[in-house]
């Protein structure tokens, strides 16, 4: 999916993030914009800032798996500089397909991002129950 300037245009919220560790495979890249828009909910984009021809599109795992949960260790929450949990968003990668079927998230590699300060990482979870691969509901 072309992520196209009017779809930014009708974006009803934007939230700057900044990776200190870039994510996997985009190591130049550290600063993104999220995007929400009504026309594509629930999804979101993740875009990024310093190239223009990179976005992604991004789902709250919560939507994809109602039971869907995991700790944060000492490390990111020192990292993100996290005071309070309400803080946080969680966003999964998806991986989009011509067959409904076959639209997936990872909720094996959450994004998680401080909303107050903007920081975000890309942790890796250790649960063999959430799949890189994790298709995600018709009925959404």
């Amino acid at each position: 999916m072309e992520l196209k300037e009017e779809v930014i245009k009708k974006s009803t919220k934007e939230l700057e993030v900044t990776f200190k560790k870039a994510l996997p495979g985009f190591d130049n890249l550290k600063k993104f914009v999220i995007i929400e828009s009504e026309e594509y909910k629930p999804f979101c984009f993740l875009k990024s800032l310093e190239d223009k021809n990179i976005s992604f599109v991004i789902i709250s795992p919560f939507l994809v798996e109602e039971d869907y949960e995991f700790k944060l260790e000492d490390r990111i929450v020192n990292g993100l500089k996290v005071d309070d949990s309400k803080d946080i968003l969680v966003y999964s990668t998806v991986t989009l397909n011509s067959d409904i079927r076959k639209i997936t998230a990872n909720l094996s590699a959450p994004i998680v991002i401080n909303i107050k300060n903007g920081l975000g990482e890309q942790i890796i979870l250790d649960n063999p129950k959430y799949r890189i691969k994790h298709q995600i509901k018709k009925e959404m």
